[in-house]
């Protein structure tokens, strides 16, 4: 007979097995926020044209955090399911003085997107929603406050060899977790806000859908 003496056991996880929760993001630091907070989920990539919808949004003279769930709510209609699942889409706009930033095309549009926006403050709208059988059950927008400082020419320089093509992927030219930190004078907002995913907020609508543990 086996001697199980020295097994730890893993204590039962904060929700239950059915029924399932699914990210509609591929995201690294959606995923991370979900894991760090005890929540198992499932993780698709949303297929929808996301330039289509903000440009739709822009000739209906839409506000950012409205366009934010536009497109977190396609993410997830495009990944929604009918047994029950809690299917979560998130996405983010960037506003400064009204203007709007999309994701850097080139290494070039981020370097001409952060002279624009240093020295001064931005609004990232962060919008989730969640969707089950079809059917809206939950959204959320934040809107954190960043504060660029006055960095130097040759920082900015210094900055984009570092980080290089990954921050092509990032709204603002930026990752907190990473060298962009370096950017900011201050910040207004809560760091789930920031990183894609107002944490707070979703888990106190998973645990009001009893979803996870109350």
């Amino acid at each position: 007979m086996p001697d199980d003496s020295n097994l730890v056991l893993k204590p039962p996880p904060l929700q239950a097995e059915s029924p399932p929760i699914v990210l509609a993001s591929r995201s690294a630091a959606r995923r991370s926020l979900l894991e760090s907070a005890g929540i198992r989920a499932d993780y698709r990539a949303a297929d929808v044209d996301e330039h289509a919808i903000r440009d739709h949004a822009r000739a209906r003279g839409m506000e950012a955090g409205q366009t934010a769930l536009e497109l977190a709510r396609a993410k997830a209609r495009a990944i929604s399911m009918d047994n029950g699942a809690a299917v979560i889409g998130a996405d983010q706009m960037l506003s400064c003085d009204g203007a709007w930033f999309d994701k850097p095309a080139s290494m070039d549009d981020a370097r001409q997107q952060l002279r624009t926006l240093r020295s001064r403050p931005h609004v990232l709208h962060t919008a989730v929603v969640m969707l089950r059988d079809g059917c809206e059950t939950w959204r959320h927008v934040a809107c954190p406050v960043l504060h660029m400082r006055a960095f130097s020419d040759s920082f900015l320089e210094r900055y984009l060899a570092l980080e290089g093509d990954a921050i092509l992927s990032c709204v603002g030219c930026y990752r907190l977790e990473g060298a962009g930190i370096h950017l900011f004078s201050h910040i207004e907002g809560a760091h789930s806000d920031i990183m894609g995913l107002p944490l707070l907020p979703l888990l106190q609508a998973l645990r009001a859908q009893h979803l996870i543990m109350q």
